[in-house]
């Protein structure tokens, strides 16, 4: 298979599968002839006699460090022991043995937000934050002897992992695992304990540069520069922005409000500005022109409770993919706003109340913004309001992802043709039956909530089904009509793909990959309840009961979704494709959805040609939206050979053919593979001449319906339908592994790949191929694929998170 040159420079590699004495030898620590405890209770003296006279710079020095070496796990509400690195903010807060993600808890913690919930370290501390630097006097030997950050590096230092191979089993690498959290007085019976667990945790050691930067750095006490600052080209902008926020008048406070409402978890970027430069629309108790003193409410529509302003605040930390969702800030979007919200003539003479019911639904709070006003101002920027709940407050997206397929397409229905946009009076009759979980609070019974919902979405599917039915009907072509086609600007955000992996998502624009076994076609009130139901309305500190309630909450609106693209379909297939789609989850809810199977019963779209719609449907969504898409998907779907991309050269050619055989494998054979896998084809010049693709492992479901399932539990899987998507760039905020192939190997990875029918097979392309968490070129690899996010979204962009990475 391999020819005798790939042979010679990687088949040495398959020495690892066969001499396991490496793994003992490369984790030996020289100071095996004293206690662990005694090794921790000295310090890097050298580092310390060498320190240099000038503070080392946070901002030059050390933040680069900690940004691709420790901010990789540290930066999201799942940052183990919630120590974020991701800013002086973080770092000064330190750690907390309470875990945030706990979908089990029966009472609410109280919510640790950085930068919103405490203002000052002394109040992180009576929130039972402990410290990870010295807080006591500021001298060198003392800054690392009372420090738990440098004694975490210290240990690793102590005792480097394995060079090769997997590690030990005693890892333990678990997204669930168990957090130790060791303070200054328990650190040393935790380095008893876990001599191998230092940090960077499961990682290759920092080089030897790395380590003296931050140890130095910490023996200097950690000084940090001056505060990062918004740029001047910024400040003018920031003051328009916040005069029109601010302007007092009842039409101006209510449109701001429901602004803020949905653009608040958002990162604001100003056209024009820096690439990494972010801010976030917050509720201060100061007007401009003061420092932002930030009002913390657990929602965004909670009662603040004191006299507020909407402020524009520069966000200080390190951007991190899995929380970053931008949002673009112009005078182009300033004048959008005035044509959607100000313009139009309509009166508020009263801003609505706090009080829960009323401020937890959009369909009462905001009833005096024309609906169409709304649903553009979504449909401007769909993809951001999609992301909101695949990232949004939630790191780990299990409550809502779980109830979503690993692959499908999303439309939206235009407004100039949904009949609803023009019977504002409908939605606001319907507006108690649109009332999502978070509005009831903790005021119902768990167990009657199902009856609850149900009832409350009959009556509301009913009513939209008798819409519904007043429809003519259509062909295919001019029922596709019907789908916001991207307006006159030809919008990316109308054709859009969700890539779920297991508990995290990613959205790309286009049709990506095969053609999906379902897909959504999401209307106004479908859209506005996603996001107050998984953005708005979704408190990650919250109980048990709250996680549950959202999680059934979503079946409904996945199932609306769902309904409203099957509509398209002939009425002769509707039911086989539906019952086909969830094996376990539709049993039941059939018959206690009745009145939403009114939409299996009147076909709307005629002139099918064939037995099989839902792929012609498709074909026919390609055709409509292919002004929007701008490149087609010429790895997973090219019918006829060769298919090449605009403007590739013959590398690029070379290497999507290759990468295109992957796409064939289906069913067990893929159980080996990693949910996301990204390579990197190296061409043997600048680094940044190489390519970036991601290998992406659809798995397939017979039940979805337990927010606690095991993501291989075979209850619940249905591993026969299992597929991959290929794309040329880096999909996802957690990759799980890296691979990297000559340019000249690719046809040779890619035959391997495919051809893979155990795990054995597979350990024997990471050998070959694939950078494990001992691999000395890890932190090079992983330097790689940072570089080249950056580089396909400079602004979009952010550090991808490791903590998924895998153990293989």
């Amino acid at each position: 298979m391999f020819n005798s040159d790939t042979f010679r420079t990687r088949g040495f590699l398959v020495l690892i599968l066969l001499i396991p004495a490496l793994f003992i030898l490369a984790s030996c620590s020289s100071n095996q002839g004293s206690s662990i405890t005694e090794q921790q209770a000295t310090v890097d003296m050298d580092l310390l006699e060498t320190l240099p006279v000038k503070d080392i710079s946070y901002n030059n020095q050390v933040r680069p460090v900690l940004e691709r070496r420790c901010v990789v796990c540290h930066g999201c509400y799942d940052a183990p022991c919630q120590l974020k690195l991701s800013s002086p903010a973080g770092i000064h807060r330190g750690a907390s043995k309470e875990t945030v993600y706990d979908g089990a808890r029966f009472k609410a913690m109280a919510p640790t937000r950085l930068y919103i919930d405490a203002k000052s370290t002394k109040e992180w501390r009576e929130k039972n934050f402990h410290s990870v630097l010295n807080e006591s006097d500021n001298i060198g030997q003392n800054n690392l002897e009372q420090s738990v950050m440098y004694r975490m590096l210290r240990l690793k230092q102590l005792h480097p992992q394995a060079r090769v191979g997997m590690l030990p089993d005693t890892i333990d690498l678990s997204l669930g695992r168990a957090e130790s959290c060791p303070t200054l007085d328990t650190f040393n019976e935790y380095a008893e304990k876990y001599p191998n667990q230092g940090m960077p945790f499961a990682m290759p050691n920092l080089s030897d540069k790395e380590y003296r930067v931050l140890v130095q750095w910490m023996a200097q006490g950690a000084p940090i520069d001056d505060v990062k600052k918004s740029s001047a080209r910024v400040e003018e902008q920031i003051r328009r922005w916040e005069t029109f926020l601010n302007n007092p008048d009842n039409k101006h406070q209510l449109v701001s409000r429901y602004l803020y409402e949905h653009l608040f978890i958002g990162h604001m970027h100003f056209k024009g500005s820096d690439n990494r430069e972010f801010y976030r629309l917050v509720r201060s108790t100061t007007p401009a022109g003061q420092s932002v003193d930030e009002v913390a409410t657990v929602r965004p529509y909670d009662d603040p409770e004191v006299e507020f302003y909407y402020r524009l605040q520069l966000y200080p930390g390190d951007i991190v993919a899995k929380a970053h969702l931008v949002y673009e800030l112009s005078d182009a979007r300033l004048d959008r706003y005035q044509e959607l919200f100000i313009k139009p003539d309509y009166e508020v003479a009263s801003l609505p109340s706090w009080e829960p019911l009323v401020a937890a639904n959009p369909f009462k709070a905001f009833k005096d913004i024309p609906p169409r006003s709304r649903y553009e101002f979504l449909l401007d920027d769909a993809r951001y309001f999609i992301e909101g709940f695949i990232k949004g407050p939630v790191c780990r997206g299990m409550i809502a992802l779980n109830v979503i397929e690993d692959h499908f397409w999303v439309t939206f229905l235009d407004p100039d043709k949904d009949s609803m946009m023009s019977q504002p009076e409908f939605l606001e009759e319907m507006a108690d039956y649109l009332q999502v979980p978070s509005a009831q609070g903790g005021n119902i019974s768990l167990f009657s909530e199902w009856t609850d919902y149900r009832e409350r979405e009959e009556v509301y599917a009913t009513g939209r089904f008798e819409l519904y039915m007043s429809m003519g009907q259509y062909t295919i072509d001019d029922a596709l009509g019907l789908l916001w086609g991207g307006g006159e600007n030809n919008n990316p955000s109308a054709a859009l793909t969700i890539f779920r992996h297991f508990d995290s998502a990613s959205v790309s624009y286009g049709f990506v990959g095969a053609y999906p076994e379902t897909a959504w076609v999401i209307d106004y009130p479908l859209l506005e309840r996603i996001h107050y139901l998984l953005v708005a309305g979704f408190n990650v500190f919250d109980n048990l009961k709250h996680q549950f309630n959202t999680r059934l909450y979503m079946d409904f609106l996945r199932i609306e979704a769902e309904d409203m693209y099957l509509s398209f379909l002939p009425t002769s297939h509707r039911q086989a494709i539906r019952d086909g789609w969830y094996e376990g989850m539709r049993k039941g809810m059939d018959t206690t959805l009745n009145d939403t199977n009114h939409w299996m019963s009147k076909d709307v779209v005629t002139g099918y040609q064939s037995n099989d719609p839902q792929r012609e449907l498709f074909q026919h969504m390609e055709r409509r939206f292919a002004r929007v898409i701008k490149r087609d998907d010429v790895i997973n779907r090219c019918e006829k050979p060769p298919c090449h991309a605009k403007g590739a050269d013959i590398d690029k050619h070379r290497a999507d053919a290759a990468l295109r055989k992957i796409t064939t494998i289906t069913g067990l054979r893929l159980a080996a593979f990693p949910d996301v896998a990204v390579v990197r084809v190296l061409r043997g010049g600048d680094p940044s001449d190489d390519f970036a693709y991601s290998i992406i492992r659809n798995k397939a479901y017979k039940n979805v319906t337990s927010i606690f399932q095991n993501e291989e539990d075979s209850e619940y899987r249905d591993f026969s339908h299992d597929s991959v998507t290929v794309v040329d760039w880096i999909e996802g905020a957690y990759p799980n592994f890296f691979f990297t192939v000559d340019i000249d190997d690719v046809d040779d990875f890619s035959e391997q790949y495919s051809q893979l029918k155990s795990r054995k097979d597979y350990e024997l392309l990471v050998a070959m191929y694939g950078i494990r968490r001992t691999n000395q070129k890890f932190w090079e690899t992983a330097d790689w694929f940072q570089d080249e996010y950056l580089r396909e979204k400079p602004i979009q962009a952010g550090l991808l998170d490791l903590n998924r990475y895998q153990n293989r």
